[in-house]
């Protein structure tokens, strides 16, 4: 049976880049993400994080996404105070997400680009994560859109990241959106 047949394929999922093979032991072993405030995407209450690696990866590993978490809460605190043992880092007063996480659960099969994709974040469904078979095929460019437009409200409208005055019922143009994930370009 696959591990997420469970979750709502209408679930929220955050796909953050994971730059070094340490944050991903962190996040395993400690149960929690980093997130800098100024690069974070506006929306950050989400049902699930995958975490897509980056190049600094073993070479069988870079370039995919092979985990998820569920996103339990986050706070914001300092660099400093999130990595002790580098308190002389040159963003260490600079404020971050810590983003408190369920375990890391791996995907049935990784998730790999084509080809390099300078990613941050972007926003897409459980739908996609379990059916996707490249990381092109994660974005939400079709009638999924309004599905997407409507849980990112609900989350932020939730968490009370925003008031519903400030966002609208019916989905905005696509760039909104990929304003809202900063999205990399990933075609």
């Amino acid at each position: 049976m696959n591990i997420l047949s469970g979750i709502a394929d209408t679930a929220l999922v955050l796909v953050a880049i994971v730059p070094e093979p340490r944050d991903l032991d962190i996040a395993r072993l400690l149960g929690w993400y980093r997130v800098p405030l100024k690069s974070a995407p506006k929306t950050i209450s989400v049902d699930y994080l995958a975490f897509y690696q980056g190049g600094n990866f073993p070479v069988d590993h870079r370039w995919m996404i092979e985990t998820i978490a569920e996103l339990r809460g986050h706070e914001l605190t300092t660099r400093a105070e999130l990595l002790k043992d580098q308190p002389n880092h040159p963003r260490a007063h600079e404020e971050y997400f810590k983003m408190q996480l369920g375990p890391l659960t791996a995907l049935p099969r990784p998730i790999p680009t084509e080809n390099w994709k300078r990613i941050t974040f972007f926003y897409t469904t459980m739908q996609r994560i379990k059916t996707a078979e490249k990381l092109k095929d994660l974005p939400v460019h079709d009638e999924e859109r309004p599905i997407l437009w409507r849980s990112l409200r609900e989350h932020a409208l939730r968490s009370q990241e925003y008031r519903a005055v400030d966002l609208p019922e019916l989905p905005v143009d696509p760039g909104l959106l990929a304003l809202l994930g900063q999205i990399g370009h990933l075609n």
